[in-house]
């Protein structure tokens, strides 16, 4: 542990200060500050040394230099644990700073708000930038705040702490300043190298994702330490229930991006990111029974999802069923107390916002970045059979494509009635990913007699075509693009199937 003894205090910002105050008084804090800060300091009662009674030096240059001095940064910089920093401090009179709180000049607004050369260069923050940098370096004794976001939690700390800071707690707020500081400088550095051109915006948003994370239980594995960074509640408020996990995330993101592709009244149960079980229908409850009945056995566990407000009626319903998580729009009062009966059973209410378009994914000590999957299949349909496909079975060829665009490739999803009955994810091979799916279907007694075969991929043979005719499938619908397309059509046309071209694949890694 370590006391504070002295904060250097410099804000660009000065709202939020003040009710940090009465915890530096109470703890006897001296405060150092900037001209501008300390006169908003001292107005409002504070006690406050100046920079310049520290120097000894004035501020020049209108500004742009006040903090950049030797008394300033060896009082950051020193090393406690060094016996030679200790007598160089003794030697030049310079005081020992415990903890810093900065607010960088808003560049990132201002060429948002104004295109005036010299007013973006004087908004390039050059010392409260090497302030935090300086004591992100020297986290082993100085504590550091780097936003007036992170103020609060700061000043909650020492309070709790009674005045002192851990080394934990030093390090989590170093590891913020360095990413304050990154992000930063990838604004200055974009409008320098792009100003004829908007900043990219994936980058932008890569380093966004950074200014904030919290720590979850373990990642995919106990043995696996994980973090999540970003806003969580920008997507869902959680209602009730255990503390989100890593694949608890997978999974919730899975569900989410799935039913964000229906109007229609749907249900959905996940499990390891691919739906297990899902249906549409004009009744939420006779959905939720078509989905849960598509795979009973699978749905043990999993994540539940609807687009739809739940009342008590399927809640005493779904309620029957052991499941971790559950994600709905809304919850009417009688259908909360039937969930929150378990206490670490997770509820979710998913808010109308859509999630981020860009997505990212470490590989070889890498970042691959990508837009996310938009399309919807419907918009490029080509009927490419003899045989036209009913309204019926449109409206069933398109409600299993959504879901197949949503599976783990190599996939085959096998409907009916707006009812999952089958499906086959993650298989070496289409026709693996076929035989899984109708063993599915077989297994808990569906028919598929008149039911639509969907295909992330192409068809590079006739052959899943011809195992799901013979198994009762009528209507296909897949991305085509084969050259050898035509004798897919072929067997369709010899054997009165419809088969449908959506010109769009879907892998899912």
């Amino acid at each position: 542990m370590k006391k504070i003894k002295r904060v250097l205090i410099s804000l660009f910002d000065k709202s939020k200060i003040l009710k940090s105050i009465d915890v530096f008084k109470k703890y006897n804090i001296e405060i150092i500050s900037t001209g501008g800060t300390k006169d908003f300091l001292v107005k409002n009662g504070c006690e406050v040394k100046s920079i310049e009674e520290i120097t000894t030096y004035p501020s020049i240059l209108g500004g742009r230099v006040k903090t950049l001095h030797p008394k300033i940064f060896g009082g950051l910089l020193y090393r406690s644990d060094n016996l030679d920093d200790i007598a160089d401090l003794q030697k030049f009179d310079i005081v020992s700073i415990d903890m810093l709180v900065v607010d960088l000049y808003p560049f990132e607004e201002t060429i948002k708000t104004t295109s005036d050369e010299n007013k973006i260069i004087e908004k390039i923050d050059i010392g409260g930038v090497s302030l935090i940098r300086a004591s992100a370096k020297n986290y082993k004794n100085v504590f550091v705040v780097s936003s007036m976001d992170s103020l609060d939690k700061a000043i909650s700390i020492i309070d709790i702490k009674n005045g002192y800071t851990d080394i934990n707690d030093r390090i989590l707020f170093a590891k913020k300043a360095f990413r304050t500081t990154s992000h930063y400088e990838m604004l200055i550095s974009n409008y320098f190298n792009e100003q004829a051109e908007p900043i990219n915006e994936s980058v932008e948003g890569l380093v966004n994702l950074f200014q904030s994370s919290k720590k979850l239980r373990y990642g995919e594995n106990p043995h696996q330490k994980a973090e999540f960074f970003g806003n969580l509640n920008e997507a869902v408020e959680q209602l009730s229930g255990k503390e989100l996990s890593y694949n608890n995330l997978l999974d919730v993101d899975a569900a989410i991006n799935l039913i964000n592709e229906f109007k229609e009244t749907s249900f959905g149960i996940i499990k390891h990111n691919n739906a297990c079980g899902f249906a549409s229908d004009k009744s939420l409850l006779k959905a939720w029974n078509k989905a849960l009945a598509g795979d009973p056995i699978s749905a043990f566990g999993g994540v539940l999802v609807t687009n739809s407000n739940l009342d008590k009626d399927v809640c005493n319903e779904i309620d029957k069923l052991f499941f971790e998580i559950i994600i709905a729009p809304s919850y009417d009062k009688t259908a909360l107390e039937i969930l929150k009966r378990k206490k670490n059973r997770i509820i979710l209410m998913k808010k109308n916002t859509n999630l981020q378009k860009d997505m990212y994914k470490t590989v070889l000590n890498g970042i691959l970045f990508q837009e996310r999957d938009f399309i919807t299949d419907g918009e490029t349909l080509v009927n490419v059979s003899q045989k036209k496909p009913s309204k019926k079975q449109m409206e069933d060829l398109l409600f299993a494509s959504k879901i197949c665009k949503h599976t783990k490739s190599n996939a085959i999803v096998l409907a009916s009635d707006k009812q999952l009955i089958g499906s086959g994810c993650g298989q070496t091979s289409r026709v693996d990913a076929l035989k899984h799916a109708i063993s599915k279907a077989n297994q808990f007694d569906l028919d598929l007699n008149n039911s639509v075969m969907a295909s992330d991929a192409f068809f590079p043979f006739p052959d899943c075509v011809e195992i799901a005719s013979k198994s009762g499938v009528s209507a296909v619908i897949q991305p085509g693009g084969s050259k050898n397309d035509n004798l897919s059509i072929d067997f369709c046309d010899k054997n009165n199937l419809t088969m449908v071209f959506t010109k769009t694949r879907h892998f899912k890694h």
